[in-house]
């Protein structure tokens, strides 16, 4: 029989994917086939498995918890917002379509067969499954239809642990009016309550533990100290907090564009995990300076994001960050960006526009999407911080919908050397002739210690400073040692032994 606990959250960003990768990680050390499972993913950031489907960041990285390889089943549907209004429908990895948030509610019933198909099919293969809820299950306005809280945790029979995160403020209200707002057959279901990202002592969280419990007839299972080590996170939610504006004496000042459709930030994590690094997300009114690398990441809605930089005058901004010889990196959408035009009709609804101007190429949108894993090689550049990775290999992936034609004056960036698993020689990519502005459409380049370090200590150099000269841990072996002090800090402060019995008596 297959074991399942699912975590659901008083409200989005409460932390319920890391604790999820946490329980994933210690079922793991402990001898257990785990897998996780989210029935729906609301993100931009998302990942290409090794036969090409896309799936959520989330389960992703849960899954490299879990020591198994990331399997679409895991995440059956993702929806991609292009909009405020409307979202790209991923089922099963394939792009279905574009709806917004009146038909896709609709169309939910129709989900909740296929979703509980696939659940079945993961559980049957699998010790524990570990499901994580999506916002919150108080959302009472769209209970009737749902399919990835309390509507999942039905299907799966799972118990419920509700996360709840004092870093926000009133906890103890958030904790009392989730469990007070389910149906009583729901709120049966929730067997513990986890308080996450605590500062402090707990011991002054007792009179309140106290009286949550007696009030609600829950039990807190856990209080989770603030987690600090490096992990990722699922959605752009995060990026409003001080995560990502820390650590100002570092050497190395590296500024991402924090677009409106921000897709796939966790492009950055490597970055961000280097000690000489100090990483900052730049929004509307936030002064762009002279950074030493400005990167344009991602992007769901490339015309869109473009309208936003020329509406707030940020494109001006980056043409003078370019006329100070500030090295530029566009990926993804930001390398549509940096051409001269961008043609679309798809993704936005718009018809086309000029771009930042700073290469010379122009992206067609195509109904086709593209999603692949690829490696690929660096091209040697005569010149520019980016001649660094000359001719070192890159692993990583591609999502997009665009054919970037590239003009007189510049030349690729790289070349893809396989693509899901299959061999091939394809042009990646594009930098200008001063080697100082270049695009790329490989998602998780970052990822690739060798090309990082060497990228960084160019940038070092430019400012007369000298190389690290410090062993290349790469991201995934770091990610790997903070799952351990996760698994580590949730054993010391959360009733593990007590959850193995949630799972077993339900």
């Amino acid at each position: 029989m297959t074991l399942s606990i699912m975590l659901q959250g008083t409200a989005s960003d409460v932390g319920k994917s890391v604790l999820a990768a946490g329980l994933c990680r210690i079922f793991a050390q402990d001898g257990y086939r785990t897998a996780p499972f989210k029935a729906q993913n609301m993100a931009l950031n998302s990942w290409i498995t090794r036969d090409g489907a896309e799936m959520g960041r989330a389960q992703v990285f849960q899954a490299e918890a879990a020591g198994i390889e990331p399997d679409v089943r895991m995440n059956p549907v993702l929806l991609k917002p292009t909009s405020d209004r409307k979202s790209q429908v991923i089922v099963m990895g394939e792009a279905l379509c574009h709806m917004d948030a009146m038909d896709y509610h609709q169309y939910k019933p129709q989900l909740r067969r296929r979703v509980g198909e696939v659940y079945r099919s993961l559980a049957a293969e699998n010790d524990i499954i570990v499901l994580e809820g999506a916002g919150s299950p108080a959302e009472i306005n769209l209970r009737d239809r749902d399919i990835v809280n309390m509507g999942m945790a039905e299907q799966a029979g799972a118990p419920v642990l509700l996360v709840a995160d004092i870093d926000k403020g009133g906890v103890f209200a958030a904790i009392y009016g989730t469990l007070a707002l389910l149906r009583p057959e729901e709120k049966a279901r929730v067997k513990g309550v986890i308080i996450n990202k605590f500062r402090g002592d707990p011991a002054l969280l007792q009179p309140g533990i106290t009286q949550i419990e007696a009030l609600t007839g829950v039990p807190v299972v856990g209080v989770m100290p603030w987690f600090d080590e490096p992990l990722e996170d699922e959605d752009g939610v995060a990026l409003q907090g001080d995560k990502y504006r820390r650590d100002l004496g570092r050497d190395l000042d590296i500024a991402v564009l924090q677009l409106p459709h921000i897709a796939n930030f966790s492009d950055f994590n490597a970055l961000a995990a280097q000690p000489d690094v100090r990483l900052r997300y730049v929004k509307r009114g936030t002064p762009l300076g002279v950074p030493d690398l400005l990167i344009i990441p991602g992007s769901k809605n490339t015309l869109g994001d473009l309208l936003y930089l020329r509406a707030n005058g940020i494109d001006e901004e980056i043409r003078g960050a370019h006329d100070r010889c500030v090295p530029i990196l566009g990926i993804c959408g930001g390398f549509q960006m940096l051409g001269r035009r961008v043609t679309d009709g798809i993704e936005s609804g718009l018809e086309e526009t000029e771009g930042l101007g700073l290469l010379n190429c122009e992206t067609h949108f195509e109904p086709r999407k593209v999603t692949t894993q690829v490696e690929a090689e660096v091209l040697a550049l005569p010149d520019g911080v980016f001649a660094s990775g000359g001719g070192l290999t890159l692993g990583g992936y591609e999502i997009h919908m665009g054919r970037t034609i590239l003009g007189a004056g510049v030349r690729p960036f790289a070349c893809l050397t396989r693509q899901n698993g299959r061999a091939l020689r394809q042009d990646d990519g594009a930098i200008n002739q001063r080697g100082d502005v270049a695009g790329s459409y490989i998602h998780g380049l970052f990822d690739t210690p060798q090309f990082t370090r060497a990228l960084l200590d160019a940038l070092r150099e430019r400012r007369g400073l000298s190389p690290l000269n410090m062993p290349v841990m790469g991201w995934q072996e770091r990610k790997q040692r903070s799952f351990d002090a996760l698994a580590a800090q949730m054993r010391a402060h959360i009733d593990i032994p007590r959850i193995y019995r949630i799972m077993a008596d339900i």
